[in-house]
């Protein structure tokens, strides 16, 4: 066994167990161009409408669903939107767009790059990934009139490298274990960087609360909280038993951002009416969420304002993981080696000065534990400069 340097080793040693995107780049997206955002535990994109927050989170579920496997078509329902709006079309009246990232982990930084072409048919026409100098992966379009890119790939064996064809409508990382076969370091460098990548991006969880849809009796499903966070109260439901430590602090924390006194938060099965199952005085088999306010009064979160659903359930998330949380995450790694990433366009839409403090600084003890990760989207991040671990990346309109 060869023995590492000091600086070696030190750098090893530094290296997070648990693979984590660490910058975003835009190259040519929407309104971004040879842009580079570094991205921490907790990081902010702040700005007014218009300079692209709300793309940057785009883009970045964008890499998350490819490296989930999804394809190009389900991710990019509307591709011409991602064009920047100057660029212009070559010869053959192509135009597209260029992202990617940045993972850390345990193999060091994975950088994976992708071109996309927006027109005239939706494909993707470049991919590389790379490690401490060294390309990995890269595929190029060769023959336009084929449904399929050619991928080199490192061997490090008899042959520098191994080329095959590989499909335009999808990321090709994440199918580099059903081709390479690692019987050579350089194909276990590529195995294991690209699995970097794919966990790093997988468990992403996008969250933009709709106050509207929050106030109504929901049926009971799977108990898993959706995008719009329209269910809570049939997650409240099952997760109010589930774990009463969490529970807890999640009532503390709607207790610091709601207004009133607050005891408890939960779920309450509904009654049915005439003809229902169950007849007069039984279930309807729905669930409401109440705020108990320990005086005999239940409040029904249908009266509480925009603000404070919003700031509940961004509460709830940050507070839950990724059982409950409707994402889908990497099953064959360990929960341990797993980080949840939160994305949260309009983080402070609607929030008051005591919520949005609040809120994030919740945020940000949650992410110091190491096991949740959040990029959130905010107008003004100027009253979160005094909150420890916090990344604010400032962008000009």
């Amino acid at each position: 066994m060869t023995a590492l340097s000091p600086g070696s080793r030190a750098r090893a040693e530094a290296r997070p167990d648990r693979p984590s995107v660490v910058e975003l780049r835009l190259t040519a997206f929407a309104a971004h161009r040879r842009a580079g955002f570094p991205l921490g535990p907790l990081s902010l994109f702040a700005g007014p409408s218009g300079s692209g927050k709300s793309s940057a989170l785009r883009a970045y579920e964008a890499l998350a669903r490819l490296g989930g496997g999804a394809e190009l078509d389900e991710v990019f329902p509307d591709p011409v939107a991602c064009v920047p709006e100057r660029a212009r079309p070559d010869a053959q009246r192509r135009r597209g767009f260029r992202i990617g990232c940045t993972a850390d982990g345990p193999e060091g930084p994975v950088r994976l790059d992708v071109a996309v072409q927006a027109e005239p048919e939706l494909r993707i026409v470049g991919e590389r990934l790379t490690a401490g100098g060294l390309t990995l992966l890269e595929t190029a379009l060769r023959d336009p009139g084929r449904r399929s890119v050619q991928a080199a790939w490192h061997t490090a064996g008899s042959s520098p490298v191994t080329r095959a064809p590989l499909p335009d409508d999808r990321l090709g990382t994440p199918l580099l274990p059903l081709r390479v076969a690692g019987k050579t370091d350089g194909q276990r460098q590529v195995l294991a960087a690209a699995e970097q990548m794919v966990v790093a991006l997988r468990s992403v969880f996008a969250c933009d609360p709709l106050p509207r849809s929050m106030r109504r009796a929901v049926p009971l499903g799977a108990g898993r909280l959706l995008r719009g966070c329209g269910n809570l109260a049939e997650v409240l439901w099952r997760t109010r038993s589930e774990c009463g430590r969490r529970h807890g602090l999640l009532v503390d924390a709607v207790r610091a951002g709601c207004a009133g006194p607050v005891r408890d938060l939960l779920a309450e099965r509904q009654p049915g009416g005439i003809g229902m199952i169950g007849g007069v005085g039984g279930m309807d088999g729905t669930v409401q969420a109440l705020l108990d306010r320990g005086d005999g009064l239940r409040t029904p979160l249908g009266r509480l304002g925009d603000g404070e659903l919003r700031y509940l359930a961004l509460s709830l998330v940050l507070l839950t993981g990724p059982g409950v949380l409707e994402v889908d995450t990497a099953g064959e790694v360990p929960a341990a080696l797993q980080t949840l990433t939160v994305l949260a366009d309009g983080f402070d839409r609607d929030l008051d000065v005591r919520q949005r403090e609040g809120l994030v600084r919740l945020a940000a003890r949650m992410c110091e534990r190491g096991h949740i990760r959040l990029v959130g989207a905010v107008s003004d991040a100027s009253w979160a400069a005094g909150v420890g671990g916090v990344t604010v990346v400032d962008l000009e309109p």
